[in-house]
């Protein structure tokens, strides 16, 4: 294992962070001609510059609107979003099927302006580092659900926004590939630093990935619960899961899901 002294120079990818911010936040839609359907309902949540916060709730509370909300491609009904200069990654990896994997991680710097083959040159190192090497070429139907995963991470890294919304990453692998994606995100999280707002229905992930993990209540969602982690995230993921703190943030949790 290489220590830092011995790891080679890398180009980094990381930015000043900056923080994001919801002020008495609500949203609403109109179902149906008469039906107003309330998603979020004065909700206050502020992240700070290069924490990772989860949001766990029920389904429906408002947890995908939130970051649809900090991404821009909502607008509140009521109060004010802060959230300059987001990626957004949504649950789907959405990689492009007549693309190379090389030219999907490429693709966001080629939507800023960058010519195709400098986005691929600068795209190029990360498949060694997360693990993708000689996998540059294939198409995504060739790789595996966490292989995709890790291509659409690339991609919304690559620009260099500070701000990354992740909704439900790995919401669609199965459980042993879940587990090692968390594993594999944890480290690149702490290798490219960023502020990074997490949604997802899996309690144990939230605390395993999170700085502070928020409970939302059932729509219209609002926060309910705040859990502060302060947990070491090295070593074997079935020793941090197993170890009695981390079991008692878990439970809070879900007690408050559960209230």
């Amino acid at each position: 294992m290489q220590t830092q002294a011995e790891a080679p120079e890398r180009e980094p990818l990381s930015v000043e962070g900056t923080g994001v911010e919801f002020v008495g936040v609500s949203r609403r839609y109109r179902s149906g001609r008469r039906r107003v359907v309330e998603a979020l309902e004065r909700l206050d949540l502020a992240v700070a510059s290069g924490e990772v916060v989860a949001v766990v709730g029920p389904s429906g509370c408002g947890k995908s609107t939130l970051l649809e909300l900090a991404a821009g491609l909502q607008k509140p009904d009521e109060g004010s979003v802060r959230a300059p200069s987001c990626a957004y990654m949504p649950q789907r990896d959405l990689l492009l099927p007549w693309r190379d994997a090389l030219g999907n991680a490429a693709l966001a710097l080629e939507c800023e302006g960058v010519r195709r083959s400098e986005a691929r040159r600068r795209a190029a190192p990360l498949f060694e580092r997360f693990g993708l090497a000689d996998f540059e070429r294939a198409r995504p139907a060739d790789l595996s659900g966490g292989m995709r995963q890790r291509v659409a991470f690339m991609r919304a890294l690559l620009p260099g926004r500070p701000v990354l919304l992740l909704d439900e990453p790995f919401g669609a692998l199965d459980s042993i590939t879940r587990a090692s994606m968390q594993v594999w995100l944890a480290g690149a999280l702490a290798e490219e630093a960023r502020t990074v707002l997490l949604v997802t229905h899996d309690v144990q992930e939230a605390v395993f990935l999170a700085d502070r993990v928020v409970v939302l209540s059932p729509r219209p969602g609002r926060v309910v619960a705040e859990l502060d982690v302060d947990l070491p995230r090295r070593g074997d993921r079935r020793e941090v899961v197993t170890d009695p703190h981390f079991t008692r943030l878990e439970r809070a949790a879900l007690e408050a899901l559960e209230a």
